[in-house]
């Protein structure tokens, strides 16, 4: 069987962080079963997707440059099949998946999609742009989405959530056989059962037992969105830098604090868009389904499962001024509570805190 590279392509929000973290993990046992999780100077292969797609991205595209090259150059020398995978390439143009495919000499090339339902992608996207210190309300975010859905040039969420458009794209040069599109379970699954699925497209056994990844993404509610897109706003009139945010922001105050409170109201879809999203997908699947692509797990999977409830809908945008409040003297708490740590502790955080220390 000739040597194979399997494209894991994204899309975002559709558990790759838990799939690149436990890959990361499970290096070693891969090997061992001839796949080669392609080992960069970073670890992971963002910097080799930016430098391919050539996407602009808080100026760390200059430190991009030549990655991709360097992480062919590294791939050529194994001896196993390769995995590569980052999920901004899900938004790359036809000519950087030219230069993709072309990149592999010899080898077999497989293109892979994960995708979740867009009644769990489209508030989803939304928060991750936040987190990564948009201020827009979802109120604006919806509506640029349907604005954008019916434009020729596929831009925004649509660049990187249109199944349909990157299968064809990635896909292009490619027999269908080669194109695999992995399902997220639905809510409520077995928590390794998306890794299952992906594991079994890749050639790695299912039954093997594989250290677990922590990596979690967890959605905020309206309040921890508002209060966050407020703070991004202040942020940005002071010109706070990116490391900073990183660290204090994204890394402390989203994930330790806002993430873990409990009670919080989530956004989804409201119901005056569901219709739309309903329809969307049934023209996705028909579009898929006739094209012949692989598919690992069930197409049903994306088909969004709306909540049944009759209460009003919890507009994430008019969250209560108190729970906002609640959430901002936690996140405060949060960032006094590091500063006030022993110098002795290690990792970005400490590094962080000690700097401002002085």
């Amino acid at each position: 069987m000739s040597r194979r590279v399997y494209l894991h392509v994204g899309t975002p929000k559709s558990g790759t962080s838990y799939l690149q973290d436990k890959l990361a993990l499970n290096r070693a046992a891969l090997e061992q079963q001839g796949l080669d999780y392609v080992p960069t100077r970073t670890g992971n292969h963002f910097e080799a997707a930016l430098d391919l797609t050539g996407q602009r991205w808080a100026g760390e595209e200059k430190a991009a440059r030549g990655q991709w090259d360097a992480l062919v150059t590294e791939a050529r020398k194994a001896r196993r099949h390769l995995l590569v995978s980052h999920e901004i390439l899900a938004g790359a143009k036809p000519e950087s998946v030219a230069r993709a495919l072309s990149s592999f000499d010899g080898r077999e090339v497989h293109v892979v999609v994960t995708a979740r339902d867009l009644g769990r992608q489209v508030p989803a996207e939304w928060q991750e742009r936040v987190k990564h210190r948009a201020r827009r309300d979802y109120a604006t975010f919806l509506r640029a989405l349907e604005k954008n859905y019916a434009a020729t040039d596929r831009k925004g969420f649509w660049q990187v959530q249109h199944l349909p458009r990157i299968l064809a794209t990635w896909g292009a040069d490619l027999p269908p056989e080669r194109v695999h599109l992995v399902t997220v379970p639905p809510p409520g699954a077995p928590r390794d059962l998306l890794w299952k699925r992906f594991a079994g497209v890749v050639g790695l056994s299912r039954r093997t037992a594989y250290a677990e990844s922590g990596t979690t993404n967890a959605s905020l509610g309206g309040a921890e969105v508002t209060l966050l897109r407020r703070l991004n706003s202040e942020l940005a009139e002071r010109k706070v830098s990116r490391d900073t945010y990183v660290g204090w922001v994204r890394e402390t105050i989203v994930k330790e604090v806002l993430a873990q409170r409990p009670g919080m109201q989530v956004a989804t879809v409201p119901p005056r868009h569901r219709a739309v999203i309903d329809q969307v997908t049934a023209t996705w699947l028909e579009e898929i389904r006739s094209s012949g692509v692989h598919v690992a797990g069930d197409l049903d999977d994306l088909v969004p499962v709306w909540p049944t409830d009759h209460d009003p809908w919890p507009d994430p945008d008019r969250a209560d001024p108190q729970d906002v409040a609640e959430a901002a003297i936690a996140s405060l708490a949060r960032v006094l509570e590091h500063l006030d740590s022993p110098a002795e502790e290690t990792g970005p955080m400490a590094r962080l805190t000690r700097r401002w220390r002085g």
